[in-house]
C-alpha cells in the first residue's frame, strides 16, 4: 500500500511541477477567464484523465511511445480548428455572454484542447516513464490530479482577470494562442 501512495505522489509532484508555464495551463488560464470554474475543472480533469490514461498505458503496457511526429501535425491540425471557433462568435457585441454555451460544449472543448495539448508533451512522456517503472494505476492517479491541479491555478488566475477584459478581446488573444500552439506542434517545436 505504501509504494502505491508513494508512486501516486512522485507523479503528482513531478506532473504538478512541470505543468507549471506550461502551453495547457496557459490554455486553462484563458478557459478561466471565458468559462465557469467549475466546469473549465470538469473539462480539466478529463482532459487531462485522458492524456495521462493514453501516457499510462503507453508506459505500462507497451513501455514504448507513440511516433512523436503524426501527433504533432493532427494536434496543431486541430489547435488551428480551435483557433477559427474561437473566432466564430466574433460578431457577437462585447457584452454577449461568453459563458452562454451549453454545459456539454464548453466541457468537451477544454476537455478536447488539454488531450490533444498533452500529447507527446514533456508531462505525458514523464508519466509513461514512471508508470514503465512503478504502480501504472498509482501513476495515473498522481499525474492526473498533479495536473489537474496544476491547470486549475491557470485557470483561477484566468478567472481572476476574466471580468476584466472584453469578451472580444479575449476571443482574439484565444484565437491566437490556439493559432500559435498550432504551429508549434506542426513544426516540432512543442
Amino acid at each position: 500500500m505504501i509504494d502505491v501512495i508513494v508512486a501516486a505522489a512522485v507523479a503528482f509532484g513531478v506532473v504538478f511541477a512541470a505543468e507549471l508555464g506550461d502551453k495547457t495551463q496557459l490554455l486553462a488560464l484563458n478557459f478561466g477567464s471565458r468559462y465557469p470554474l467549475r466546469l473549465v475543472a470538469l473539462g480539466l480533469a478529463i482532459g487531462y484523465g485522458i492524456a495521462n490514461l493514453l501516457a499510462t498505458v503507453v508506459g505500462g503496457v507497451l513501455g514504448a511511445a507513440l511516433p512523436d511526429r503524426p501527433i504533432e501535425l493532427v494536434g496543431g491540425a486541430v489547435f488551428f480548428v480551435f483557433a477559427l471557433v474561437a473566432l466564430r462568435s466574433d460578431d457577437d457585441d462585447d457584452t454577449a455572454a461568453v459563458t452562454g454555451r451549453p454545459v456539454g460544449s464548453v466541457v468537451t472543448s477544454v476537455a478536447v484542447a488539454i488531450a490533444v495539448a498533452e500529447m507527446g508533451d514533456k508531462t505525458q512522456i514523464a508519466t509513461a516513464t514512471l508508470a514503465a517503472q512503478a504502480q501504472p494505476v498509482a501513476i495515473w492517479v498522481g499525474a492526473t490530479l498533479g495536473a489537474a491541479t496544476s491547470g486549475m491555478v491557470g485557470a483561477a488566475a484566468g478567472h481572476l482577470v476574466g471580468d476584466r477584459i472584453p469578451a472580444r478581446m479575449l476571443r482574439w488573444v484565444s484565437a491566437v494562442l490556439f493559432a500559435a500552439f498550432g504551429i508549434a506542434m506542426i513544426a516540432g517545436w512543442l
